[in-house]
């Protein structure tokens, strides 16, 4: 039976193309903190900042900026121009890329509103969607911000918090798509148990971004024990439970083994809940359902296996190509799982 949608395949497969692109900004953002990349720009200008340094005297002169900050004093004093060059490419590729969404957003919207091709019902899910997108991009420049002064690193809080409202960007983008190709079977009676998967998948990115911020990859680089013990010694000292060890993680342990040990544990429960999900329902009568909930078994145990290979290579720095691979089957993991929740919804 031929599916009946509400919307035009253009306005499907721009949506589809809008997803594709989020993802892309996201793990752009992965490469550019694991290179190092993010404070290699110390301004955001919105419309002048789309074009790079285009001769010597413009590379000298963002370079002399950089000079300025706390990262190139205490961390890469010894870069010469070739290697700012590097680190300059993956935070503007980063950049334009934003800017390369929001008009591949914006100009097909104008178009499909004028020509009514969508209606209010769309728009109202898709202004969601640039709301949120705001919001990520000014918490992205907030997390910059924090970098600049005093310290050589963004601050791990703002970094999750950029994380993780890029994170409900692309919900609420995969709702948008759920919504527009007419998901879900009403007839269908889902888990009560997907419920708890999307709950500790949301503090697991959250736990994420707290990893990448304050570098807690590097602290433990063994599995399945975490240097020879399950539970971290600094753990196990009731003294060390108080505010001032989370805010002070860069000269003290307890948080970065706080966090990767809460990361190693929910990424065991995720692994449970999923195939306990699985067995309570791989058996439902439908081909749409069966493929968002086979792949979301698949991607969490592929994401399980690159999170120790991930933490199995650290040699003084998180790998570049696990490191990536990590977080983009983290993020497809993420997807799939909510694309087997709006199979159950009531149809467009």
């Amino acid at each position: 039976m031929v599916q009946d949608y509400k919307y035009s395949k253009t306005v499907r497969y721009w949506l589809l193309v809008g997803l594709i692109m989020l993802i892309g900004q996201v793990v752009l953002g992965g490469i550019t903190r694991l290179t190092g990349s993010g404070l290699s720009i110390t301004r955001w200008d919105i419309i002048s900042g789309v074009i790079p340094p285009l001769n010597a005297l413009q590379w000298e002169g963002a370079f002399s900026l950089y000079k300025q900050t706390p990262q190139f004093s205490k961390i890469n004093a010894t870069f010469n121009l070739s290697d700012f060059k590097f680190i300059y490419f993956w935070e503007y590729f980063h950049r334009l890329w934003v800017r390369s969404l929001g008009i591949i957003f914006l100009i097909p919207f104008v178009i499909f509103l004028i020509r009514k091709k969508i209606d209010t019902t769309l728009v109202k899910h898709l202004l969601l969607v640039v709301v949120l997108t705001m919001l990520t991009a000014s918490a992205g420049w907030i997390m910059v911000k924090s970098g600049l002064v005093n310290r050589p690193w963004v601050n791990a809080y703002k970094l999750a918090l950029h994380f993780i409202l890029a994170i409900f960007v692309i919900w609420a983008m995969v709702k948008t798509i759920a919504y527009a190709y007419s998901y879900g079977d009403k007839k269908l009676v889902k888990s009560k148990l997907v419920k708890w998967v999307l709950g500790v998948t949301v503090v697991q990115m959250v736990i994420a971004g707290l990893m990448a911020g304050m570098k807690a990859g590097l602290y433990y680089p063994s599995w399945p024990s975490m240097n020879g013990v399950f539970v971290p010694e600094v753990l196990l000292n009731a003294e060390n439970w108080h505010w001032l060890n989370m805010t002070n993680y860069d000269s003290n342990v307890f948080a970065p083994a706080l966090i990767q040990f809460t990361h190693r544990m929910l990424a065991y429960v995720l692994v449970i809940l999923v195939v306990l999900l699985f067995v309570k329902q791989y058996k439902i009568n439908n081909g749409k359902i069966l493929f968002w909930l086979k792949a979301t078994v698949g991607l969490v145990i592929v994401q399980l296996v690159l999170g120790v290979l991930t933490v199995l290579n650290v040699q003084g720095k998180i790998p570049l190509v696990y490191g990536v691979l990590h977080q983009l089957v983290g993020l497809l993991f993420f997807i799939s799982l909510l694309f087997y929740q709006y199979s159950f919804q009531k149809k467009a």
